[in-house]
């Protein structure tokens, strides 16, 4: 059954991860999460007179339902709850969407690239490949604009011994680390000596393209590159058709997509039928 009233949770603890971005637990106020959150999935935040967002799970609910996420100062549903505090009662719906393809990871080398706050829907994936042991097999190369900007510095301070961890920047005096994370990815891979047999990838969508592009270049097929789409979504339920990519919604089929399956929907054509008056996918 769709669940269209919010209900209630509330910010237990949060502190400031990067510019304009806060890392918040929030913990149920009078439900239970019914079914386990899979890894990748969304919830919707809501706010009285300021609106709902989707926002992912930075990590999931523990056994108390306690779950984090990451809040970037962007718009006004964002300010209203960057300005909250401890306590403060918000609206929540969830959890949405499809995950990441998790039960793939468990015997590949796993190449992860986040841009900016991307790195926020691929944290809870980093935390399970290191309980599950393949910490070794997992490389991440994450890309802000300068260190100011680098988010979740209390997990990527854990992850550092860990897994392989590079650092780029746009703004950086340090040339190894300078550009993209697009641009890092082929000398990363060389000097790790690793081929990714599966890559996850989510940030702005110009440099997930690039991602999957170059990975593709390199001979990783693309039934094995996955993205994250969540900045389509804005209803997160599939009513308000804002997500539509093709003859899909993002919120229901997605966030997560298969590189393969993306370049299928976006190539697909639309036909206007005059005698039903409907289009149709092709």
């Amino acid at each position: 059954m769709l669940q269209l009233t919010p209900r209630s949770i509330r910010i237990v603890d949060s502190y400031e991860d990067g510019q304009n971005a806060k890392h918040v637990t929030f913990e149920p106020i009078d439900f239970i999460h019914e079914q386990p959150v899979r890894i990748g999935q969304f919830f919707m935040l809501s706010v009285p007179g300021a609106g709902l967002a989707p926002f992912t799970y930075t990590s999931l609910p523990d056994s108390k339902g306690r779950f984090v996420a990451l809040i970037r100062k962007v718009g006004k549903l964002t300010k209203a709850i960057y300005a909250l505090k401890q306590g403060a009662v918000l609206g929540y719906n969830g959890p949405y969407g499809q995950g990441w393809p998790i039960e793939m990871l468990a015997n590949k080398e796993v190449l992860i690239v986040a841009g900016g706050c991307g790195i926020a829907p691929l944290a809870a994936t980093i935390d399970h490949l290191i309980e599950i042991g393949r910490a070794g097999n997992t490389t991440l190369i994450y890309g802000a604009k300068d260190r100011p900007s680098q988010v979740l510095s209390r997990e990527r301070r854990n992850w550092q011994n860990k897994i392989l961890v590079h650092d780029t920047f746009m703004q950086t005096n340090d040339a190894d680390k300078s550009g993209t994370p697009t641009q890092h990815i082929e000398n990363v891979l060389a000097e790790s000596d690793r081929h990714p047999q599966i890559v996850l990838t989510c940030g702005p969508e110009a440099m997930m393209r690039s991602v999957a592009i170059t990975c593709h270049r390199l001979l990783i097929s693309s039934d094995k590159i996955w993205l994250s789409l969540e900045k389509r979504m804005r209803c997160g339920i599939g009513l308000c058709g804002h997500c539509y990519l093709a003859n899909e919604l993002v919120c229901k089929q997605g966030p997560t997509y298969r590189y393969d399956k993306l370049l299928e929907l976006e190539n697909k054509t639309t036909v206007f039928h005059k005698h039903t008056g409907l289009y149709q996918y092709c």
